[in-house]
């Protein structure tokens, strides 16, 4: 882990909108250009099988975040998940989530919502959609699924309370450079199932045929080391265990390295896990 590239940078807010003026376009004509096949197709017929299903808490209270934000990020999870659920993603084909998503604007009924924005956090129109995208994330890696592309969060923002994943399993986004994809390397077809419950957000990959395979993720190399221009980093790697039907264990696979600033000191996480 290169200390030096971790290091925070200050930029102006003119470097900040000149640089997501750019990216935003270098995705656009990615899009356009480049030889994927995004999914299209959706379905309200559900395909048999539940692949992987998995769900999270909608309103959690976090250290000095204000509840509204929270109640504003289920308005904008609904209208998402309206593009979302039952997206078929056919063998060879690439579910991309800001190509389904679009612009989260006013227009479409998205409101202010809570975005990370270097080490902190700030309110933006469509803010609160992380969620979304750690949850399609954490279930699409125990499947058969590739993905092709993921951004770690480069700030470890809250402590562990009630965390029930390892650290730097989730998936940050930002429209639309910071994309989440996903590519059907299978012989079958892919199908996202999204809904919310009054207390939780629930996903589900199903397909075709009953899974051959199931998983199991974990961390390795976990560090909290200390940063020589003050403060803490975080550091692990996910791995996941691939089992048979006979819940034999037929191989370990890397999935992903994690480094991220720590915005709270370790003690407060130590204290808040034996509360």
């Amino acid at each position: 882990m290169n200390h030096f590239d971790l290091r925070p940078k200050r930029r102006s807010a003119f470097r900040i909108s000149l640089g997501k003026k750019y990216y935003t376009l270098k995705r656009y004509i990615e899009w356009f250009t480049d030889d994927q096949t995004y999914a299209k197709t959706i379905s309200s017929e559900k395909l048999p099988f539940v692949s992987f299903s998995h769900q999270t808490i909608l309103l959690r209270k976090l250290k000095d975040v204000d509840m509204w934000y929270q109640h504003n990020k289920v308005k904008n999870l609904q209208i998402a998940i309206k593009r979302l659920n039952g997206i078929v993603v056919k063998p060879g084909e690439t579910f991309s989530y800001w190509k389904r998503i679009g612009t989260t604007t006013r227009s479409k009924g998205y409101v202010d919502g809570m975005v990370l924005f270097y080490g902190t956090f700030k309110k933006g129109t469509g803010g609160g959609l992380c969620q979304l995208s750690n949850l399609i994330y954490w279930m699409t890696l125990h499947t058969p699924l590739t993905v092709t592309e993921r951004h770690r969060h480069s700030y470890d923002v809250f402590p562990d309370s009630k965390r029930t994943q390892p650290f730097g399993s989730g998936a940050t986004c930002a429209y639309n450079y910071l994309d989440l994809q996903i590519k059907n390397t299978t012989d079958n077809n892919y199908q996202l199932h999204l809904y919310l419950t009054d207390t939780h957000l629930v996903g589900e990959w199903r397909t075709e045929q009953e899974p051959l395979q199931s998983y199991k993720v974990y961390e390795k190399e976990h560090w909290i080391t200390p940063a020589y221009w003050g403060g803490y980093l975080r550091h692990n790697l996910i791995h996941r265990k691939v089992f048979n039907r006979q819940k034999q264990q037929i191989d370990d696979e890397y999935v992903t390295e994690n480094h991220a600033i720590m915005m709270y000191e370790p003690l407060l996480e130590s204290s808040q896990k034996e509360a």
